[in-house]
């Protein structure tokens, strides 16, 4: 069983992206960085999320009809090849009339002649997707309970309850922050691969 985060999503702006005080840019498009609110109202529709996903790990702009084949094929879990016409159509329309223009309006992609591109704007966030795993808790739960183990042998250290003759004093207090240590880095990690656009799959 491992930690993980609690469900949800982080964004983060790159560090210039937040230091240009929301000059316009790109031909005017506006900079700045996209609230926790607005991040969470963009991703809490799957065939946007699934928009997003693809063109994070495309190469420049995509064809609408490869991004609707491809969040079709998620949508209904199956392969390209396997979609039938209907499927394809419905969230090709789907996209074209509703999901693109409000990502658009976002200013987070652009959307022209049948080509879609993401913007600077979403190319400079880092979003984190905070999935907790089946068999896991979330790190929340894991650090306070950490936190707890530490109280307790800092208390039965107070309380002359544990060893120290034949164990040295600062062995108590080394394990404790190596605990931490290992348990921030292994969390780095976790997060890194939680990366929205790491992901295999859209959640």
């Amino acid at each position: 069983m491992s930690p993980s985060g609690a469900g949800g999503l982080l964004g983060r702006a790159s560090p210039s992206e937040r230091d240009d005080g929301g000059e316009a840019d790109d031909g005017g498009e506006a900079d700045d960085a996209l609230t926790r609110d607005e991040i969470f109202d963009l991703m809490s529709n799957h065939r946007r999320r699934y928009t997003l996903h693809y063109c994070k790990r495309a190469d420049g702009a995509v064809e609408l009809g490869d991004l609707a084949e491809q969040v079709a094929a998620w949508e209904q879990d199956k392969e390209i090849s396997e979609l039938t016409s209907a499927e394809r159509k419905t969230v090709y329309t789907s996209l074209q009339q509703t999901h693109l223009p409000r990502l658009e309006q976002a200013g987070v992609l652009r959307y022209d002649r049948g080509e879609v591109e993401l913007t600077e704007r979403m190319e400079r966030l880092d979003i984190y997707m905070d999935i907790v795993p089946e068999n896991s808790v979330p790190w929340g739960v894991y650090y306070l309970g950490l936190s707890v183990l530490s109280s307790l042998i800092v208390a039965a250290l107070w309380a002359d309850v544990l060893p120290t003759g034949t164990v040295p004093l600062l062995a108590y207090p080394t394990v404790i922050v190596a605990a931490f240590g290992l348990s921030a880095a292994y969390h780095t990690v976790t997060n890194r691969r939680y990366q929205f656009e790491n992901l295999e799959r859209p959640p």
